[in-house]
């Protein structure tokens, strides 16, 4: 990334970050909800963003799911990628995060939230980074300190990951295994 002062800013964010919580729907998934007759949900999750997530934790990052809707798939998901701390139904997600932070004794400014609509965003003004995607309304976005150039379900988590890991200098290390 250029050194420039909002880049710079914006690294010197990253670089704080210890803590990273996603919404669900709109940002891990295209958003698009699948409902079949006997109510199951159904949704499409990129292997991309789930390997970004992984590599992220083993970078010494923790992850975190809070969203408003609750899903088994949810569930399924996040224990297949090793994301402990799930918390659905959130439909007060700033205070279910102010209450992780809390247990987890870390500061607001070493959080990063990435979330796609203006339900997140009284998390995303609370959290350290702020990150979305392009789809986002335009009051999410002007709000975010990062906007992904790939879209949700389609990589942006992934993108959202590396972007936090370059500029925690945990990239190359955690890259290295894949290129022996």
């Amino acid at each position: 990334m250029a050194a420039d002062g909002m880049n710079a800013a914006l690294i010197s964010r990253a670089r704080k970050i210890r803590l990273v919580a996603f919404d669900v729907d709109g940002v891990m998934t295209d958003g698009t909800l699948y409902l079949a007759d006997d109510g199951q949900e159904y949704k499409g999750f990129n292997s991309l963003d789930g390997h970004g997530l992984k590599m992220l934790k083993s970078s010494g990052v923790e992850l975190a799911i809070i969203t408003g809707r609750s899903s088994r798939v949810v569930e399924h998901r996040a224990r297949n990628l090793g994301i402990e701390i799930v918390h659905q139904g959130a439909h007060d997600k700033l205070a279910v995060y102010e209450t992780l932070c809390r247990e987890l004794g870390i500061a607001c400014e070493t959080t990063a939230y990435m979330g796609d609509d203006v339900v997140d965003l009284p998390v995303m003004r609370r959290a350290g980074l702020a990150i979305t995607v392009p789809a986002a309304p335009d009051l999410v976005k002007a709000h975010s300190h990062l906007i992904t150039t790939r879209e949700a379900g389609r990589g942006a988590v992934r993108e959202a990951c590396e972007f936090l890991m370059r500029a925690q200098g945990t990239l190359d290390t955690v890259l290295a295994p894949y290129l022996k």
